[in-house]
């Protein structure tokens, strides 16, 4: 996994997770959506570049 690749992907799972809590600790369901997608798409990105990695081998 390219190593910008995996730093993106975890930056956008911690920046998801923190937007979800603090939506969820503040009532704002649509923060709380939206952090979740977040967390999702560097949860994807994640899963791709693993994928990749493992048909390099």
């Amino acid at each position: 996994m390219s190593a910008g690749e995996k730093a993106k992907a975890k930056i956008e799972q911690a920046q998801g997770k923190t937007q979800e809590t603090v939506g969820r600790a503040v009532g704002n369901e649509r923060m709380a959506a939206r952090g979740q997608a977040t967390k999702s798409q560097g949860d994807a990105r994640e899963a791709k570049e693993k994928t990749k990695d493992a048909f390099k081998h």
